[in-house]
């Protein structure tokens, strides 16, 4: 009879391996803000309006979102179910967080006080900005996963 262990890393290795699943699924989500020609507004967020500044700063974002992830789901990181799960809903939090709130609001103090009438208002770039966090919750979700994983197996 075997016995397998799961160990749940520690908060440092979490955080550590929730930056890098932030860094991958933020590069995915970034492929498609640059098809959408999103990455200006982006950079608009501090006030550059470029695409290569705007894709620094969604990077920037993700990282940090990726780490609070890793502190997050920290405690069920060893079932991929749950995570893939978890990966959705935070994405769906951070679309609503993000792109609905804060960016809005954000854009409308250091580039366009009109976009005050943009919080949660929803159009068809807002859908497809709900599909792009939805992809970034489960990529950084399941890199987390495998990252996890591998330090379990030692």
């Amino acid at each position: 009879m075997s016995t397998q262990v799961h160990a749940t890393p520690g908060i440092g290795a979490r955080v550590g391996y929730g930056v890098v699943a932030g860094l991958i699924g933020g590069v995915v989500f970034g492929m498609l803000m640059a098809m959408m020609g999103m990455l200006p507004m982006v950079g608009m967020l501090i006030g550059v309006e470029n695409a290569a500044v705007g894709f620094i700063v969604h990077l920037a974002n993700s990282a940090v979102i990726g780490a609070i992830f890793g502190v997050i789901a920290g405690s069920f990181a060893d079932r991929i179910a749950p995570i893939l799960a978890g990966g959705m809903i935070y994405g769906i939090i951070w679309w609503v967080l993000g792109a609905l709130i804060l960016m809005p609001l954000w854009l409308s103090v250091t580039a366009d006080p009109g976009m005050s009438d943009m919080v949660f208002v929803i159009e068809a770039d807002q859908w497809l900005s709900l599909m792009g966090h939805v992809i970034f919750g489960l990529v950084a979700a399941a890199v987390f996963y495998g990252l996890c994983r591998r330090t379990a197996r030692g």
